[in-house]
């Protein structure tokens, strides 16, 4: 048995690349689930509202949720996942961005959004997160998202709306195809 004393002595290994996910495994549907529950508990902590929908998502609503993903896998686990959707318009629609707290501030979530950048490109980018997740925020700004609009979902908590459009981000560095 591997105590917590154990996994923090040992050195952190860089994440590794981003990979589909298959919901239709059940093995990656559970650890998915947990690590949505995880990296929520903590955004519902910072903004102070646990009332996000995907904190609160059985099993059985994740595995049926239209979303495609993408996740990174560190020494212990599934570490990161993105999902999204495409809307009628072409706009790619970032549902889910998560990160496992044992994992924070390892690149993780840069990698998924660069990997989705380039399996997924698009003119128009929209996201969504809670106004008081202030690092999910300058994660967003980074990459050329801009604020478009705030939401009230409960008495004092609100959601930010995010826009990137290709042309107005000069910082980007072009999506390479390969």
């Amino acid at each position: 048995m591997t105590s917590h004393r154990d996994i923090s002595a040992t050195p952190r290994r860089q994440p590794g690349e981003p990979h589909r996910l298959d919901l239709a495994d059940s093995s990656v549907l559970r650890h998915l689930w947990e690590l949505q529950r995880a990296a929520y508990a903590v955004e519902a902590e910072l903004i102070g509202f646990d009332g996000i929908p995907p904190l609160h998502e059985t099993l059985q609503e994740l595995c049926g949720c239209t979303e495609s993903f993408l996740g990174v896998s560190d020494e212990i686990g599934l570490a990161g996942a993105v999902s999204w959707t495409r809307l009628h318009d072409g706009a790619l629609d970032i549902c889910r961005l998560v990160v496992h707290p044992r994992a924070h501030r390892r690149g993780i979530a840069t990698a998924l959004l660069n990997s989705l950048d380039v399996m997924e490109p698009a003119d128009v980018t929209l996201v969504s997160t809670g106004t008081a997740n202030q690092p999910a925020l300058a994660l967003y700004r980074k990459r050329g998202f801009t604020p478009t609009s705030r939401r009230q979902i409960a008495p004092g908590v609100t959601v930010t709306l995010l826009e990137r459009k290709t042309d107005d981000s000069p910082d980007r560095l072009p999506i390479q195809k390969s």
